[in-house]
């Protein structure tokens, strides 16, 4: 992109005599090309040289002074186009130097936009996750336009295939992202293209040509034999034995990190069945959640619902942060000889799969307890085990078997009944 110009003033000459002077134009030259404009202002002819006013009279001082700030306006032209990644000709810095163009909306200014009405809406249309996720993308879009193009800013128009491309490049190489990582944030600024499309600010969609796919990964899960090791460990240190056991209230509940932080005492009521049931709404969908409460959840709801560190609150559980939980887990897989990384939201897969689908529930239930709006995200979370599929296909043989036996039998009934 060629960067660089040359500008100077210069006396205009007329075929007709002019009397009160020539005119003082300016000229903007981009790579041999020109654009000129008149400035306002007249000279004689024989006042001028070196591109001002000769002398050091008010007259002179002043017009000169005047013709400086015209040049200074032509560098913050020059400035904005090189800010908006827009290519610098002799034409496209005249007009923007007379201010000739259109209202430019910039990449950042909408994505800014949009954050600041997301955050207005916050626990209304949108979780706070949510509007997390996409300031990071915006920071990601800010880090990547000024490494890879010197810029702060682009014009929404700029945005090409190629942005695309470079900044799916930036994401995976730079800032290290998974390729499902990467995938979220590139569908961030998909969402902000298509509010710009939907306003008739830019005409051509630029992710007409471009694809980006989740690829399905195995969701890791404890098994019953370490839910049961777990269960039975008791640990003398308190803070390991709170996190175990909030661990374990999600893997009887499915409730994320963030839902049981934020459980309160009055989302948990008696049902008809006289059983209790946590009542809520999914933080990071705004989904209602309804899920009946097992036994051993129950207990320890009991066991915390008067600890000193929630005393005060409407609170149901003492919980640290995300980070912190996920450092102690580490510590309690060591000790219970677990070798599955333990993160907090493992004990929500571990609900989908080893305490309800593995038991025999059927998915759609377990969809609605997770506050999933659709079935196919169950089935992410959701990983059938072989012990399961043994299982099924031992309960189909033993059928087969007994159907074989009844058919035989049914056979010599038929056969005794043909010879009397």
């Amino acid at each position: 992109m060629k960067r660089n110009f040359n500008l100077i003033f210069f006396l205009k000459k007329r075929n007709d005599t002019q009397i009160d002077g020539l005119s003082i134009y300016l000229r903007i030259t981009v790579s041999k090309k020109r654009a000129e404009t008149a400035t306002g202002k007249k000279c004689l002819e024989n006042e001028w040289g070196n591109g001002q006013l000769k002398g050091n009279s008010l007259k002179s001082k002043t017009l000169n002074a005047y013709l400086k700030q015209l040049e200074l306006r032509v560098h913050d032209a020059h400035r904005i186009l090189l800010t908006l990644g827009i290519e610098v000709t002799a034409d496209s810095l005249m007009n923007e130097y007379l201010g000739k163009t259109e209202k430019r909306r910039t990449l950042k200014e909408v994505f800014e936009d949009h954050n600041h009405e997301m955050a207005v809406l916050v626990g209304k249309d949108f979780s706070k996750m949510t509007l997390l996720r996409y300031q990071t993308a915006l920071r990601h879009i800010e880090q990547f336009m000024r490494e890879k193009y010197n810029i702060p800013d682009i014009d929404i128009k700029k945005i090409d295939h190629k942005f695309l491309t470079d900044y799916d490049f930036f994401l995976r190489s730079v800032r290290k992202c998974s390729n499902n990582s990467a995938v979220k944030y590139i569908k961030n600024l998909k969402k902000i293209i298509k509010i710009c499309i939907a306003n008739g600010w830019i005409i051509k969609d630029p992710f007409a040509n471009f694809k980006a796919t989740v690829k399905e990964i195995d969701r890791v899960c404890l098994t019953d034999l370490e839910v049961t090791r777990l269960e039975q460990t008791d640990f003398s240190n308190e803070r390991l034995q709170r996190v175990k056991d909030i661990f374990l209230f999600s893997c009887y509940t499915g409730l994320a990190y963030v839902d049981i932080y934020q459980l309160k005492i009055s989302e948990v009521i008696i049902g008809r069945d006289h059983d209790r049931w946590i009542i809520s709404n999914r933080q990071k969908t705004g989904t209602p959640t309804r899920i009946p409460l097992l036994p051993k959840a129950v207990i320890l709801l009991e066991k915390y619902k008067n600890h000193s560190l929630i005393s005060n609150s409407e609170k149901l559980f003492p919980v640290s942060s995300n980070q912190k939980m996920n450092a102690y887990l580490k510590e309690i897989a060591d000790i219970c000889s677990i070798k599955t990384i333990l993160t907090f939201h493992l004990a929500r897969h571990t609900f989908a799969t080893t305490i309800t689908l593995m038991n025999d529930v059927p998915i759609e239930t377990v969809s609605k307890m997770l506050g999933h709006k659709n079935i196919k995200t169950t089935q992410h979370y959701a990983k059938i085990m072989d012990k399961k599929v043994d299982e099924d296909m031992a309960k189909l043989t033993i059928k087969l078997r007994e159907s074989k036996i009844k058919q035989e039998a049914d056979t010599k009934i038929y056969n005794y009944t043909l010879t009397k």
